[in-house]
């Protein structure tokens, strides 16, 4: 067994075709299909059931992929571990974090990074919940996590400081003339924007809606974090975001709650920092971060 044929397993499984899958490995396909003939012999089974259009895996393929996807993360894992034990002037930094701190709170990290290791490639793997990108670093994923604290994490764990959530209603909202905080429960008879099933903010706003005694009026859905505010600003309800990812100039109303709802960000890695992650970590550490406001809500 070689970490060649698993590559190419995970790509069909991924694909749904052969075809698919040699064009991303820019192999030809005979030689995929024959690669995987030889897995399948050597564990005396068929992996995938090959159907008039495309692929899927066997009950013996799917008991093999969880297996076979760690094998590749660990493989690559170790790789990224050697270079960066052999120097930080080139290799790969992988940063594991959820979608809105990739967005309102990595960027500035990166310039960062880049002014102080400019040969080195970054590599952002983004999780839409909290949940998934701490089961992705337990199997290897990501060099170091950057997000919400994770709940009994057994591996070395730095705070940071934290993210207040805001309000983002449109201009045209009554309540956008008043500068004072808001009471969440004022905007219970709102339109709302929210974010789809499975994502990690749509959790945190329904639980917090839910504890002010409504369940806010979904009238537009949204997987991309930066586009919430841009379509309450647009006039299609009023959200609840990272205030880090609200855009300068929005023409919209960004208020706090009356009752100001924060989570607290810090950094996570599995056992050890290595060199790499302790080297961004310092970048991290250097950034300007908000203390924990008083009288403050935390979510998770």
């Amino acid at each position: 067994m070689t970490l060649r044929q698993l590559h190419y397993l995970l790509a069909i499984a991924d694909e749904g075709s052969f075809t698919r899958a040699a064009e991303q490995w820019l192999v030809a396909q005979p030689s995929l299909s024959q690669q995987i003939k030889s897995l399948e012999k050597e564990l005396g089974g068929p992996l995938l059931e090959r159907l008039p259009k495309g692929v899927r895996l066997t009950a013996a393929g799917k008991a093999f992929l969880p297996e076979a996807r760690a094998a590749v993360t660990h493989a690559e894992r170790a790789r990224r571990n050697a270079r960066s034990a052999l120097g930080l002037q080139a290799g790969e930094l992988e940063v594991a974090t959820v979608t809105s701190v990739a967005f309102g709170v990595l960027p500035s990290a990166f310039e960062r990074w880049r002014e102080r290791y400019p040969g080195m490639r970054i590599t952002l793997r983004e999780y839409t919940h909290r949940r998934a990108l701490d089961d992705a670093v337990r199997v290897g994923v990501g060099d170091i996590a950057v997000g919400p604290r994770p709940p009994q994490w057994p591996g070395p764990v730095v705070e940071l400081g934290w993210e207040e959530f805001v309000a983002v209603l449109p201009a045209s909202d009554p309540l956008a003339k008043s500068k004072r905080p808001v009471p969440l429960e004022e905007l219970a008879e709102r339109d709302w924007v929210l974010f789809g099933p499975g994502h990690g903010l749509s959790e945190l706003i329904l639980e917090t809606c839910a504890r002010a005694g409504f369940t806010p009026r979904r009238t537009v859905e949204t997987g991309q974090v930066a586009a919430a505010a841009h379509l309450a600003a647009a006039g299609l309800g009023v959200t609840i975001v990272p205030d880090n990812v609200v855009p300068a100039g929005l023409h919209a109303a960004v208020r706090s709650l009356k009752s100001p709802l924060v989570r607290q960000l810090v950094a996570f890695t599995r056992q050890d920092w290595s060199p790499l992650a302790a080297a961004f970590l310092e970048v991290l550490q250097a950034q300007a971060w908000r203390p924990r406001p008083r009288s403050a809500t935390v979510v998770g």
